[in-house]
């Protein structure tokens, strides 16, 4: 029988700051962020259960969308397709015309690939995936969001790495940190047993914190953070660290919303091809490489004359 227990990686000598960090100053930040973070999680829906579907739908809307946005969303996706089978039952369309004002479609047709898979483990196994390399296995489902559901869903030892969280640790490290490295010191300074409030408090912590323009006088680390330490001027080390996001190009203008106009359009009935250039904005020869790169997405269909959703 298969473990499907997580083994994190544990302790790696060989990264500078665990030769310059003992294990009392380690467990005093842990101490620090749980003791910070425990009294103070934010009251998000998706922490107030451990059903693996709903977390993976949280986890996957989550990605390059702000929590405001998601809350409703991921609400009103769940009363519609509450368990992976009545999602994988669906057609796309629907799940798509739900996924409308999130942005990034692609993952919709992600989660609905996803929904599929898992429902025909469901059949076979009589359970959710739930080791990473079943999890991982699933379509849009990448370390993170396998690990997160690992944590959040199931309560396994399990270190998360989100853009917050490698930020907290290239800077509490003074170092550019690689995915490898950052990962490794998230397993190395994750307490065994604690992975559920561990993770969500140091989430917590970058996002109100460890932000891209941080406010380290009241960060709970700030005594131990080397960067926060480190001479005026230093430079921040989170810049260009692995894991760590960068802006993204502003969406006014460009071919992301072209493509929304479209899609949004599309939830209320067929669009002729005529049309497509005036409802996106845009000049007929880009207005058709946008639609062939959805059609080629799997995102809608189209023949000579009509644009649709996928049944």
């Amino acid at each position: 029988m298969t473990d499907t227990k997580f083994k994190p990686h544990r302790h790696d000598p060989s990264h500078p700051d665990l030769q310059r960090t003992g294990a009392s100053e380690r467990a005093e930040r842990v101490t620090a962020v749980l003791d910070w973070g425990v009294p103070r999680l934010r009251q998000l829906p998706w922490r107030q259960t451990r059903d693996p579907w709903e977390i993976l739908v949280s986890e996957v809307m989550l990605q390059q969308t702000q929590v405001d946005r998601v809350i409703p969303k991921w609400r009103a996706f769940l009363d519609r397709f509450p368990t992976a089978a009545s999602c994988a039952h669906a057609p796309l369309a629907d799940v798509l015309r739900l996924w409308q004002g999130l942005g990034y479609p692609r993952r919709a047709r992600n989660l609905h690939n996803a929904a599929r898979m898992i429902a025909d483990q469901l059949n076979e196994r009589g359970r959710f995936p739930q080791d990473l390399d079943e999890l991982m296995a699933l379509p849009g489902v990448g370390p993170y969001t396998a690990r997160a559901v690992l944590v959040f869903a199931f309560e396994q030892d399990a270190a998360v790495v989100d853009t917050n969280i490698a930020r907290i640790f290239a800077r509490l490290t003074s170092s550019r940190l690689t995915p490898r490295q950052v990962q490794r010191l998230a397993d190395d300074y994750l307490p065994m047993g604690r992975s559920w409030d561990w993770n969500q408090s140091l989430m917590d912590l970058g996002a109100a914190f460890c932000r891209p323009v941080p406010l380290c006088s009241q960060c709970p680390l700030r005594s131990t953070c080397r960067w926060s330490n480190a001479p005026a001027g230093s430079p921040d080390p989170a810049t260009g660290s692995a894991g760590v996001s960068v802006r993204q190009a502003p969406f006014e203008g460009s071919d992301r919303q072209a493509r929304g106009r479209l899609m949004k359009a599309l939830n209320s009935a067929p669009v002729l091809r005529s049309d497509a250039a005036r409802l996106m904005g845009r000049d007929d020869l880009t207005a058709g490489r946008l639609v062939d790169s959805l059609v080629k997405d799997g995102l809608c269909w189209s023949d000579a004359e009509f644009i649709m959703l996928p049944s």
